[in-house]
């Protein structure tokens, strides 16, 4: 595992190094035509033992254990005319997450997917298209970067994108809290805790969207597959028999001068899915354990997101985000969590004589529904949570805080903590610390 990182990080370093040469002004704004990027990441958890007076199939370890996971990705790009884009990030990863993903609804790591394995594996992360189409408005420079090559475009436009995607590559993005390779790491404080958005059980699906930006205002609208069933590696081959539709407003305005994004997200799931109240019945009915497998049926599921972004001084930054979703229906794709409240606070180095480094502080407030506290009560399984019961529900509280370090130019080491209060809702069991270091990489 460690040769791998090793052999990863020190081919990455030499081409990050070449990519810091001088740059034609010119070249700023100008049109790149085609564009390869890579990254790779090393994330070491560890948690000391804790108390856990019960544990089920679905429990976090209580006992002192570390783990990791290893990715490495390519971007390359090219562009085929005028306003287009193609994009595919063939990736390796390997390892797993802390109890292989299971324990916490707030799940500790955003680099640890639903699943692992010991040794590499190869998947395709990533295979879009996207095309930018100019409706006028002031003229703004397109940064090269992951999986967007370098330009210009309107401010005023359409971007349409279609593909292999993640949901929130595009949908409650936040520029302090989203990207586990260089920010936080806990799933609630990333992304929106109740967002149960359409995914496989790597976080990708296909899908296609539709994006209007006019002055300060921009719409997004998505239409995403599903899994075949919920929490699966395989989407659903009968092309969006069950889907997912996504609808986003957001707005950009100053505040007190300063630069700042406010979101509202609305999705509605259409799928195979399981009541919380049918799995307790029929359990009841035959004396068995509930299991929403057994009662699925073609349903709805929908839920809400408001997410802030605001700049509040130069280098400083807050966030926040609630959601909400319906909380009858099982989990689909994304954790257990029917109610989220995340919020938290970015410092860039610059204020320091530290430019490229960064730290962030936040929490997260985590609740599952009165149906979903029942029957995990009863001894049913979430999508990654279930200790067998539920004696004294709680909400699951969680603090994250963390220091990312430029040691060398493109590279990042990150010392992060994470305090997880009733995780899995359980008063009973920890509280739990996290301790994690992650070695980040990119050109």
């Amino acid at each position: 595992m460690r040769r791998w990182c090793l052999i990863l990080m020190l081919a990455a370093l030499p081409v990050a190094a070449h990519a810091d040469d001088p740059v034609p002004p010119a070249a700023d704004t100008a049109p790149e035509q085609w564009a390869i990027h890579g990254q790779t990441t090393l994330f070491e958890q560890y948690h000391p033992a804790f108390t856990s007076p019960y544990r089920g199939t679905n429990s976090f370890d209580p006992g002192s254990r570390g783990d990791e996971t290893l990715d490495a990705t390519l971007y390359l790009g090219f562009r085929p005319w005028t306003g287009g884009e193609i994009w595919v990030n063939p990736e390796m990863d390997q390892g797993f997450g802390l109890s292989n993903s299971y324990g916490v609804a707030g799940y500790v790591s955003g680099e640890a997917y639903k699943v692992g394995w010991p040794t590499p594996y190869y998947r395709m992360a990533r295979a879009f298209f996207r095309q930018t189409i100019d409706l006028g408005g002031a003229t703004e420079a397109v940064k090269p970067d992951l999986n967007q090559l370098g330009g210009s475009q309107t401010g005023n436009r359409v971007v349409i994108t279609a593909g292999k995607v993640s949901v929130v590559d595009i949908f409650d993005t936040n520029s302090y809290a989203h990207d586990p390779r260089n920010d936080f790491a806990n799933w609630s404080i990333i992304d929106a805790g109740a967002f149960d958005y359409a995914a496989d059980a790597w976080g990708s699906t296909y899908g296609a969207v539709t994006e209007l930006y006019l002055d300060r205002w921009a719409l997004r609208a998505g239409l995403f597959d599903l899994s075949v069933q919920p929490n699966d590696k395989y989407l659903e081959n009968r092309l969006f028999s069950q889907f997912q539709i996504d609808l986003e407003l957001e707005e950009r305005h100053t505040l007190w001068d300063q630069p700042g994004k406010l979101k509202l997200l609305y999705w509605l799931t259409r799928g195979e899915l399981g009541l919380y109240a049918d799995a307790l019945a029929t359990a009841a009915a035959t004396n068995s354990v509930p299991n929403t497998a057994l009662v699925r049926n073609y349903r709805s599921k929908a839920g809400i997101v408001l997410n802030l972004e605001q700049q509040v001084a130069e280098g400083i930054g807050v966030f926040a985000r609630l959601s909400a979703s319906q909380g009858s229906v099982e989990e689909d794709s994304f954790t257990d969590i029917n109610q989220s409240l995340s919020f938290g606070l970015s410092l860039a180095g610059t204020r320091w004589d530290r430019p490229d480094d960064t730290a962030g502080l936040a929490a997260a407030f985590n609740q599952i529904s009165h149906a979903g506290k029942l029957y995990l009560m009863a001894g049913g399984l979430g999508g990654i949570i279930g200790d067998g019961q539920l004696p004294q529900a709680g909400p699951e509280q969680i603090l994250e805080a963390y220091y990312s370090a430029a040691v060398v130019r493109y590279t990042h080491l990150t010392l992060e903590y994470q305090f997880v209060n009733n995780p899995a809702y359980a008063r009973e069991r920890g509280p739990v610390s996290v301790l994690g270091l992650r070695l980040h990489g990119e050109f």
